[in-house]
């Protein structure tokens, strides 16, 4: 996004993310907290560009394509930590039912079902 894309839209307040991969990503995080704090992040970007200073006709860009890849890759750095912490949490949990489990089991039916792609 160049940096005067939205010179001069005073009335941009809103991003529509597509639904998608992130919005699936999301629902599958093992922690309601993890969801809200997407969410919440995700929706950040309204109260953003509501405060974002738009630009003018006289060659100032104002700053709402700088604020919206700023909130791109503060979203993307979020979903990336929480989609380790969750592989984190599965492996532990994978972990703990080869101890408890007989290994046949494991193996054929739990690790399959543990792995987030």
């Amino acid at each position: 996004i160049a940096d005067n894309t939205f010179q001069g839209c005073k009335n941009l307040k809103h991003v529509n993310l597509i639904e998608g991969e992130l919005h699936e990503t999301i629902v599958a995080l093992l922690l309601e907290d993890w969801k809200n704090y997407m969410n919440e992040e995700i929706n950040s970007i309204y109260q953003i560009l509501s405060y974002t200073p738009a630009g003018d006709d006289f060659g100032d860009v104002g700053g709402k394509a700088r604020a919206i890849r700023r909130w791109i890759r503060s979203v993307l750095r979020k979903i990336i930590h929480y989609k380790a912490q969750h592989q984190h949490v599965l492996e532990e949990a994978a972990t703990t039912l080869q101890v408890a489990l007989p290994q046949d089991i494991v193996i054929k039916n739990v690790l399959p079902f543990l792995k987030l792609e």
